[in-house]
């Protein structure tokens, strides 16, 4: 038996492949033969670790899991290939109404990929979903086949790598540093994080300073707007990091005394787990998937209000033991992210 990966896009460093190449290992780990087939593969990607799709020959006892996070011809295609087992691994797809007034392309893209995932919902003998919010999607598309709950693999490991020392010294100074790290693109709201950022910054605490840690790539117009928004509000201090170098994100976790996310769209959200293991308090919109990813840990906002988010930032990096209360269940809640405790429910749902 092999236990085949098909992906469309398999691109380096991202949630969703570094979800692929952790699994792979943990494959292999166990003797099965493992293989890794995508549409592209991103160049930095050895072809010894990927392979493009079009030489993929299935056999009749393939075990093959789909991951699914967009439009793809791969969803198709699953349709009508025999084999084994066919399982899906579901990232979610960002609902078209967030980008429809910012790239058509993008709107079209999801809304395709949305238009798929309903239409294979007869498709799969099981599904794996990564957070209780996907499960919910599918059941509301649909699917009768078991969907077991399979957290992101998330490379630890690669968080211990050096941070860049020019950010560091750049930034290491008395200011309170807040951050979100995230595309900069509509769904993920960075307008509220600025707003909240904002408050905070002009009711309590003046020395602070703002990251945005993402790409506008696609979303330009987006970025832009969110430039103008913080010039507008006259908030300063605040960092549009554009295209970021893995140890630069290192460095701004490290730098960063609060993880503050708005986000109304996620299929599971690494950072919220990125900021648990840099010992950063969360404050969070109660959306999507964020609360399951949390899971009691953290602090959830059930409404955005910028004034109700602001006090409880102060609150929590003015108060040690609240501060400190948090950072407990935020470590406890890490716990269920190693690779060993994924890796067990991964043979559990496969048996």
């Amino acid at each position: 038996m092999r236990i085949i990966q098909l992906y469309s896009s398999l691109s380096y460093g991202d949630a969703i492949g570094n979800d692929i190449l952790a699994l792979d290992s943990i494959i292999k780990s166990k003797s099965y033969e493992s293989k890794i087939y995508a549409e592209y593969i991103d160049s930095r990607i050895s072809s010894e670790i990927a392979t493009r799709f079009d030489e993929y020959k299935v056999q009749k006892d393939d075990v093959i899991l789909l991951h699914v996070g967009g439009a793809s011809k791969l969803n198709k295609w699953i349709k009508t290939v025999e084999c084994g087992k066919k399982i899906m691994v579901y990232h979610n797809i960002t609902p078209p109404e967030f980008f429809d007034p910012y790239s058509k392309k993008s709107a079209d893209y999801c809304r395709t990929g949305l238009k798929q995932v309903e239409e294979m919902n007869q498709t799969f003998d099981m599904v794996l979903a990564v957070s209780d919010f996907n499960k919910q999607n599918l059941l509301d598309m649909g699917y009768t086949c078991p969907i077991n709950i399979l957290p992101i693999l998330i490379p630890f490991d690669d968080y211990k790598k050096e941070p860049d020392s020019e950010t560091i010294n750049k930034y290491n100074d008395d200011y309170t540093n807040i951050i979100f790290l995230g595309r900069i693109v509509p769904n993920k709201k960075q307008q509220d994080v600025i707003k909240a950022f904002d408050s905070y910054q002009k009711n309590y605490n003046p020395k602070s300073r703002l990251f945005l840690v993402g790409n506008p790539r696609d979303f330009e117009n987006y970025g832009e707007q969110l430039k103008e928004y913080t010039k507008r509000l006259g908030t300063k201090n605040v960092i549009f990091t554009g295209h970021t170098k893995f140890s630069e994100i290192l460095a701004y976790y490290k730098l960063s005394d609060l993880f503050l996310c708005m986000s109304e769209h996620e299929g599971f959200c690494v950072p919220l787990v990125e900021a648990m293991y840099f010992n950063l308090p969360i404050v969070a919109f109660a959306s999507s998937a964020i609360p399951s990813t949390l899971n009691g840990s953290g602090f959830l906002l059930k409404k955005k209000n910028s004034e109700i988010t602001a006090g409880v930032m102060n609150k929590i990096l003015t108060d040690n033991e609240f501060k400190s209360t948090i950072l407990n269940n935020q470590n406890e809640r890490l716990n269920d992210f190693t690779h060993e405790k994924v890796a067990e429910l991964f043979w559990k749902y496969m048996k």
